[in-house]
């Protein structure tokens, strides 16, 4: 059975075309981190000035997810995703050709607000679309070719700024434009069935999802792994490029960690059904601490045994991000997008601000430092994980 009026084949249709969406949309988001070294060197930043110019693109492409949700899941229409796409695609590749801090940060914003409307809509639409009886697997490929976009991003920008130049960037809008106008025309619209007879009433809404335990220990959980990887992807640029390393290189590590982390994403559904949600969680959370440790006694002397170490990091980071998402939209599944917003974009938009504030520790107390700060969290609040399970249990 499926949650619309829509036979069978056209729902999987729908959810390619989403998913593809998705990894073209997630394209943009990654594009400036391995490349962020090299605008802020062009345009006289330091590093922690650039890193809190990246953690504008993360607020603004996260904090506003949760009210772009309220609003798709009131108006359940497609237009949130094909403007977000479009406007992710044509300003963030020419933040690359910013000549002062301003422009930069002007191009940055408004392309990140292009990324908020994508996602809580697309996630909800992929929600809809999926077949009841195995929305998990559904999920985990929406999530996991995000994921893909995000570590393609980064190979893409930094082969254009070694190979051709920052000034050739813009080359990249043509691709999310084209696949707009094509999602406009292949994605479905929504049957009046699945349209909210009564609309969501703002205060309502956010007043559940903010008191309820077991959302607010799964939006800790999804806080927790960004930081690990949103920590790993700003910083580590800044000490590949101190230890010498050309762009490309830098770009193609960030593709290796993300990839490995869609791998996990696309599995994690299978694991989840073999060992339970619990244990993806414990084994996600914990496993960083010792990975980046290693990670941190070898990339000098090292440095392929500490990419691999740094890859397997980014498998084990991101595998139980789709449990975290169906856990979380089953739980208020009326505010399908909202939730999605929370989970998919809140999260990310606090661990920004946080961000934002590391880039000045790392400065001064060295990024290897910050990354085995930000690795212990996760493992030390892994205690949470128990408490999703109790409530189950009390229930």
């Amino acid at each position: 059975m499926n949650n619309t009026n829509l036979p069978f084949d056209k729902n999987k249709k729908a959810l390619f075309w989403l998913s593809a969406g998705h990894f073209i949309n997630d394209i943009y988001t990654g594009v400036l981190n391995p490349i962020m070294p090299f605008i802020a060197a062009k345009i006289g930043l330091s590093m922690a000035v650039a890193t809190i110019i990246l953690t504008v693109s993360h607020i603004f492409s996260s904090l506003l997810q949760p009210l772009f949700g309220f609003f798709a899941d009131n108006i359940v229409k497609r237009s949130f995703i094909f403007w977000g796409l479009i406007l992710s695609s044509i300003f963030i590749p020419l933040s690359a050709l910013s000549i002062n801090p301003f422009i930069l940060v002007l191009f940055i914003i408004i392309g990140s607000i292009g990324s908020s409307l994508f996602h809580p809509q697309a996630l909800g639409f992929a929600s809809r679309f999926a077949d009841i009886s195995d929305k998990g697997k559904a999920m985990a490929v929406f999530v996991a070719m995000g994921t893909l976009g995000y570590s393609t991003g980064p190979v893409i920008s930094s082969a254009i700024t070694q190979f051709l130049g920052m000034s050739f960037m813009p080359l990249m809008t043509f691709l999310g434009v084209i696949w707009a106008l094509l999602m406009f025309s292949f994605v479905p619209k929504l049957s009046s069935s699945v349209k909210i007879v009564s609309k969501i009433d703002f205060k309502v809404a956010f007043k559940r999802i903010l008191t309820n335990k077991k959302l607010n220990i799964l939006n800790i959980i999804a806080m927790l792994k960004t930081m690990v990887m949103s920590s790993c992807f700003i910083l580590l640029p800044f000490l590949w490029k101190n230890m010498g390393y050309k762009p490309f290189y830098i770009g193609f590590a960030l593709f290796l960690f993300i990839f490995a982390g869609g791998i996990g994403s696309l599995i994690s559904n299978s694991l989840e059904k073999r060992i339970g949600a619990a244990n993806v969680f414990y084994i996600s959370m914990i496993s960083t601490l010792p990975l980046t440790l290693l990670f941190v006694l070898t990339y000098k002397n090292h440095p392929v045994g500490s990419l691999i170490i740094f890859v397997i990091s980014g498998f084990i980071t991101l595998m139980a991000t789709p449990v975290v998402m169906v856990m979380a939209q089953n739980v208020l599944p009326e505010y399908k997008s909202i939730i999605s917003g929370f989970i998919n974009g809140f999260s990310w938009g606090i661990v920004a601000i946080v961000m934002s504030m590391l880039g000045f520790v790392a400065e001064k107390f060295g990024i290897t430092n910050v990354l085995i700060l930000v690795a212990v969290i996760p493992a030390v609040c892994s205690v949470l994980v128990k408490e999703l399970f109790i409530d189950d249990s009390a229930s």
